[in-house]
């Protein structure tokens, strides 16, 4: 498989695309240079469509007696051999000793090979330099979940309904397809059938039902109290968690 991976040069102003993994590297260094944090977007959780190019910012923390001097651009790294590399990292000093990296790179589900089986735990590499010319490298620095977008959907009838009657909850659970460039449904999960009452702020659930083999979900409930039903499902390593945008039914 390839995946693209956009590298900035030393000038700034061109980039290269990579045809190959790059060479794994034991850990290593010289001197007194840490990495001591690295962040993935905000929350390590990286979530792609089908559609819709993604940047991934990448945030590394490191410290050394001198400060620190500049890093080399991250690699990304993840299951059946994708990666991409990240542009050359901006470093920003957040005391005599320590500084932040930060460095992004833009993931385009319509240009870059990416396959299903992509998806899961990623890890970052890292290289930092440090002003007193001690480095440090370490694979596996920091991981994050790079998963395929979910979308899940509810709707509840009849509406209006008697109360005591049936409420027949349908919806769908599906996420992104990368092979295809389409939204497929997501089988054999748990998610859960939540109620919220028409002047309350909190969900309780209700049930837990299961996905067939396209994705649907259906089930029944008796009508109680004006409200809305959403569907929640809690996520797996390669699918993002996901609530549906509550139906509000009013019962008579």
């Amino acid at each position: 498989m390839r995946i693209r991976a956009t590298v900035a040069a030393v000038s700034g102003a061109l980039a290269l695309t990579a045809l190959a993994a790059p060479v794994a590297q034991a850990d290593g260094g010289y001197g007194d240079t840490t990495i001591t944090k690295v962040v993935v977007d905000g929350d390590n959780k990286v979530s792609v469509g089908t559609s819709s190019p993604k940047t991934i910012k990448v945030s590394v923390t490191a410290k050394d007696d001198s400060g620190i001097q500049g890093a080399e651009p991250f690699v990304l790294k993840g299951p059946d051999h994708g990666y991409f590399t990240t542009g050359k990292p901006s470093c920003k000093a957040t005391s005599s000793t320590t500084s932040t990296c930060t460095a992004s790179v833009l993931v385009d589900p319509k240009v870059d090979y990416l396959y299903n089986t992509n998806a899961g735990t990623w890890y970052v590499d890292a290289w930092i330099d440090a002003k007193d010319d001690d480095f440090v490298w370490r694979e596996k620095a920091g991981s994050f979940k790079f998963q395929r977008a979910s979308q899940l959907t509810v709707n509840a009838s009849p509406e209006p309904v008697k109360k005591g009657r049936t409420i027949t909850v349908t919806g769908k659970l599906s996420r992104a397809n990368w092979e295809t460039g389409k939204y497929a449904g997501y089988t054999g999960q748990s998610v859960k059938l939540q109620f919220r009452k028409k002047n309350s702020s909190t969900y309780t659930t209700l049930k837990t039902i299961k996905t067939d083999s396209k994705g649907n979900l259906k089930t029944t409930v008796k009508a109680s109290a004006d409200g809305y039903f959403r569907y929640s499902f809690a996520g797996t390593t390669t699918t993002p968690a996901v609530n549906a945008t509550g139906d509000f039914v009013d019962v008579k």
